[in-house]
């Protein structure tokens, strides 16, 4: 029956969007802009050469794979939930037979499938434009979609919980701003971790916010080293735990202070 009330919801949530799609492409390419200036700022950086062994066709398709992960793993929906619950609309999703889970979710993989219709084309324009340098070896390609499933997630459940705290919080939206300036700086998109000054670069590789977005795509330009490689994994994998916890620990307490105060 969940199953397919997903597929129902999906479906419905999908045709909502297609709805209103010409927003929804306007608001994916004023995502899309961040990331295509700095491609072109350091493309031109690198002229002809390089910067710190990083050639211009790399920082191409760096950057055009960062626009489509950076789309691809961007929980649109964790900004209504915590609208939800401050409003006191969340009664209405409690008492539907599906889990809340599954309706976030729902709507989130519908918004996903509408925006990837507009970034899917554009990225393929700019990189018959801008002819990027990419030969991943099979194995890194393989390792770069398990990466990417992780960064979804990782993303998706770390907003999650954030926009759960509106069960105490009137203004948790501002944690969720707090969290994209964050990712701005920490996931690779104001430029490469590897072009960070020592001390970000430091901070980059141990906070959540760069195995959200850049590290299935250092792992597909080549970036990273096998064992960097692994311990990316694992240390994405930690945070995605830790992320679930999160969001389980608050969701329960969250719920019985809600009905506490008459939700």
């Amino acid at each position: 029956m969940i199953d397919r009330g997903a597929k129902a919801l999906i479906k419905a949530n999908w045709s909502s969007y297609l709805q209103y799609r010409s927003f929804f492409f306007v608001l994916a390419f004023g995502w899309m802009i961040p990331p295509l200036i700095y491609l072109f700022v350091w493309s031109a950086a690198a002229g002809e050469n390089s910067v710190l062994g990083i050639e211009r066709g790399t920082f191409t398709a760096y950057y055009i794979l960062l626009i489509l992960v950076n789309q691809f793993t961007y929980a649109q929906t964790n900004w209504t939930v915590g609208d939800l619950i401050r409003l006191g609309m969340l009664n209405y999703h409690l008492v539907r037979p599906i889990r809340f889970i599954y309706q976030v979710l729902s709507d989130e993989i519908a918004g996903k499938v509408v925006f990837m219709l507009f970034v899917i084309p554009v990225s393929i324009v700019l990189a018959f434009i801008l002819k990027p340098v990419l030969h991943p070896p099979l194995s890194n390609i393989l390792f770069s979609i398990l990466s990417l499933v992780l960064a979804w997630w990782l993303r998706f459940l770390w907003g999650l919980w954030l926009a759960l705290l509106a069960f105490w919080l009137t203004k948790a939206d501002a944690l969720l701003a707090v969290q994209d300036a964050l990712t701005f700086i920490f996931a690779g998109i104001v430029a490469p971790i590897s072009l960070l000054p020592d001390i970000l670069n430091r901070f980059a590789v141990w906070l959540p916010f760069r195995y959200m977005v850049c590290f299935p795509v250092e792992i597909l330009t080549g970036q990273v080293n096998p064992d960097t490689l692994i311990s990316g994994l694992l240390i994405q994998a930690g945070w995605l735990s830790f992320a679930v916890l999160l969001c389980t620990l608050i969701w329960k307490r969250g719920l019985k202070h809600y009905a506490a105060f008459g939700g």
